[in-house]
């Protein structure tokens, strides 16, 4: 380990923010990156326990007590090699992983853990700066021909790995830049897309090519990739969202978060409004804004309407308020369920729980407001927790502009998913397990969201690299990749 007292001498220390007034002004980064010197005095607080539970808590298995170790010691370089060894793209994770590594850690018995996330970022930022970081191209080739359908984490990862193991590897994406949610649903203020630009340049060096604007079951068929590959793998993610069915939902200003996200996405990259927004401009600038969903989305929601100027933000949560602090017995080492408050929700936003949406009000076919009622969540005859409405609860809500982000119900049949013939779970994602990652088509293979339904990028990022090996392994009889 780094240091045997580190833990007790030194306290946890993460990065700061940007102070709201600054950071809302402007769509970059705002997180401070800490000095070498801190971020080496954090590393030092690692215990490298026995039996390291911040393993349990990290779907990619990243040996943290090893580099945490090499960056207290100075040892940056190595502790790239070794970061990388486990996560194709840490400088992703670093900054829009939740970080079930740090609830896992034993410092956060008493909630202090390791700033792993913040150590993990310092580490591949570094590496960038210092030129460390180059293509790995293989050093022979196949023959193999590999397609990859869709490009976010899941599918970038598999396709940067079977790239390394010699494949011909082609990375085809319905959107017009490569990226996935990364590009197009994470906001920039969370994590710039030059990140995803540099990667993409290191892949494109190792051999992938890259086709965007390629949508697999529309412009081509899944028959011909079939025919023209050796092996398919299906990474297009869970992008079905759950819709509001109440009535009114036919009004305008009531859209899907994605839509809104990604409009503010392309503007930043540049392009004009009616590229960026060829079905009419979603803004929230002056308008009363209620976001629908309490997760990931609607936090990034609530942020982009922030800095789009919206009058009032108020974001409203089916779910009971949670805890403020969990009970580490019952809990540690996995995720507790406890109230979190995010960088954007701490730039202003009101935020109820337990609240039921019963109709949309308007005239002249635009909403006005929301119907809503007040919920609560008791145990049926069966022992499973029910929503009960609240007599007399009922309020409504003034709204401009409603955003839905009540999470994904798995992939689009429409189209790839129906043209494949696969089987389905009976949550309706593609059916494949985790030791071959293989659907019930022969050579056709499927992994991330799109297999697992709706869930975080370090998951993606896990999938992609296991299915990569399983198709390496189909391909060649064996694998040397890495699980």
């Amino acid at each position: 380990m780094g240091k045997p007292t580190g833990f007790l001498e030194i306290e946890r220390h993460d990065r700061p923010y940007e102070k709201v007034e600054a950071r809302i002004k402007t769509w970059k980064e705002f997180v401070k990156p800490l000095p070498a010197a801190e971020l080496r005095q954090q590393g030092a607080r690692c215990m490298d326990c026995g039996i390291p539970f911040c393993h349990n808590g990290c779907p990619v298995n990243n040996l943290i007590p090893d580099w945490n170790n090499l960056v207290y010691r100075d040892q940056w370089q190595q502790a790239l090699d070794v970061l990388h060894s486990t996560n194709n793209f840490p400088e992703f994770t670093g900054r829009i992983c939740p970080a079930p590594c740090e609830a896992s850690c034993v410092l956060n018995i008493d909630d202090n853990p390791v700033t792993i996330k913040t150590i993990e970022c310092a580490i591949v930022d570094r590496g960038w700066e210092e030129g460390w970081i180059a293509p790995q191209v293989a050093s022979r080739k196949t023959g193999k021909r590999v397609a990859v359908v869709g490009s976010g984490p899941a599918g970038m990862a598999c396709a940067q790995q079977l790239a390394r193991a010699g494949h011909a590897v082609t990375l085809f994406e319905k959107a017009d830049r490569i990226g996935g949610l990364l590009r197009y649903g994470i906001p920039d203020f969370k994590m710039e897309k030059h990140l995803i630009d540099r990667r993409m340049r290191q892949m494109e060096a190792e051999g992938v090519e890259f086709r965007t604007g390629v949508e697999v079951g529309v412009t081509i068929s899944v028959k011909s990739l079939l025919e023209g590959y050796d092996a398919v793998a299906l990474t297009g993610g869970a992008e079905a969202p759950r819709d509001l069915e109440v009535p009114g939902r036919e009004l305008a200003g009531i859209h899907f978060a994605m839509d809104f996200l990604t409009q503010q996405n392309k503007r930043n990259a540049g392009d004009d409004e009616a590229r960026a927004a060829p079905k009419g401009t979603l803004s929230a600038r002056g308008k009363h804004v209620i976001v629908i969903g309490g997760g990931d989305t609607g936090s990034d929601c609530i942020g982009t309407s922030t800095r789009q100027g919206a009058a009032s933000i108020t974001q409203l949560e089916i779910m009971p308020r949670p805890p403020d602090h969990e009970d580490k017995a019952l809990t540690w080492p996995d995720w507790p369920l406890k109230m979190r408050t995010s960088s954007s929700q701490e730039e202003g936003a009101e935020r109820d729980f337990a609240v039921l949406t019963k109709r949309a009000v308007g005239s002249n076919g635009k909403v006005e407001a929301l119907d809503c009622v007040r919920v609560e969540w008791v145990k049926d005859d069966a022992g499973r927790m029910t929503m009960r409405e609240i007599p007399g609860s009922g309020f409504q809500l003034k709204a401009d502009l409603v955003l839905l982000a009540m999470g994904f119900l798995g992939p689009v049949r429409r189209g790839m998913v129906e043209q494949a013939k696969v089987e389905l779970d009976p949550r309706g994602n593609i059916k494949a397990n985790v030791a071959d990652y293989q659907t019930s088509v022969p050579a056709l293979f499927a992994a991330g969201d799109m297999r697992r339904g709706q869930s975080l990028v370090v998951w993606a990022i896990r999938e992609g690299r296991q299915c990569a090996r399983a198709v390496d392994q189909f391909l060649m009889g064996s694998s040397d990749l890495p699980r």
